[in-house]
């Protein structure tokens, strides 16, 4: 059972959440509130605007805090604050448009620039650019995850208890060459074997067979690996986060935990990362088996518009920013 602690800004309306003590590993909690605060308007209504201003101000303070890391990204990259500005119009627009219509229908104009603060004109240059499809992204996957993938996924390639087999190099039906020219595009076999012993996912024994020894790879360009990560990482949390706290969403929540320490000490540090990378692994492959389970039950590729993305994710943290300014 968790102890429930209430910070009360009122009487009226208090803030609730729930927290939970394990002395084992330090305190864990739900990431959400227990319910979004509903105001309504009573006799006192000077202060019930006041409180809306207070918190609508807290909900700003967090998120300076959330953008640190953004910003930091953003400077690394030579992205300036008018380059940003222009991309969270775009958001506001986007979903102004999409989510708060009437009766199933997109948000017009009018009701846009009163939701976000935008001219009528602003609104309309942003919305035909997001109508002409140029800022859509996608995550790039190569030929050798693609195969690695398969290695790990096909019943062909995978022995009863659903580990990879060792590969011959040629032959058909269970052999590297075959897993290639079905899965690999137009790579030959000889060079994706190579570059699959370069970036160490395989090794070769002396009969030539050859044994998965990674599971993944991960993009070797930087660019490459922050789009992975802002999209797979990043935007998956932000939308978990979005669904729990939406006030429409009752009992229908998706799972989001963490477990925290703040008295563990800066020695154990080190520890701690290595046990979190192993532990964290067992946990991803553990999800990656169940996820490939229910991909054998649809064999048939989802439609280029199609998106029906399930992520289950989690990540070690370990605060490095003095000047971030807040108590956990």
């Amino acid at each position: 059972m968790g102890a429930m602690v209430v910070k009360s800004l009122s009487r009226r309306f208090p803030e609730i959440w729930k927290w939970r003590q394990r002395p084992a590993c330090g305190m864990t909690w739900a990431i959400f509130p227990s319910y979004s605060i509903s105001l309504a308007k009573t006799e006192g209504g000077q202060y019930i605007a006041a409180m809306q201003e207070k918190l609508k101000q807290q909900v700003l303070d967090a998120f300076l805090l959330v953008m640190r890391p953004i910003v930091r990204i953003l400077l690394r990259y030579g992205i300036g604050c008018r380059e940003f500005v222009e991309v969270a119009k775009l958001a506001y627009v986007d979903i102004a448009s999409h989510d708060f219509g009437l009766r199933g229908r997109p948000t017009n104009i009018s009701r846009i620039a009163v939701m976000t603060g935008l001219t009528r004109k602003e609104v309309k240059r942003l919305r035909d650019k997001l109508e002409s499809g140029d800022s859509r992204i996608s995550v790039k996957t190569t030929p050798l995850a693609d195969v690695l993938h398969h290695w790990h996924a096909q019943d062909e390639f995978t022995d009863s208890s659903g580990r990879p087999l060792a590969l011959p190099f040629n032959g058909e039906g269970k052999s590297f060459s075959s897993l290639v020219k079905k899965y690999g595009g137009d790579i030959p076999a000889g060079a994706m074997r190579t570059e699959l012993k370069r970036v160490g996912a395989i090794e070769e024994d002396q009969q030539g067979e050859l044994r998965v020894t990674r599971r993944s790879i991960h993009p070797a360009d930087e660019h490459d690996k922050l789009l992975m990560l802002l999209i797979h990482g990043a935007y998956t949390v932000l939308t978990n986060i979005a669904h729990n706290t939406n006030p429409e969403v009752n009992s229908d929540s998706w799972a989001g935990k963490i477990a925290f320490t703040t008295t563990s000490g800066k020695e154990h540090s080190v520890q701690l990362r290595r046990i979190a990378k192993d532990r964290i692994s067992e946990f991803a492959e553990a999800f990656d088996d169940l996820f490939i389970a229910y991909e054998a039950l649809h064999d048939t590729k989802p439609s280029v518009d199609e998106n029906n993305a399930i992520a289950v994710g989690i990540f070690y943290f370990e605060e490095t920013d003095s000047n971030a300014n807040y108590d956990w």
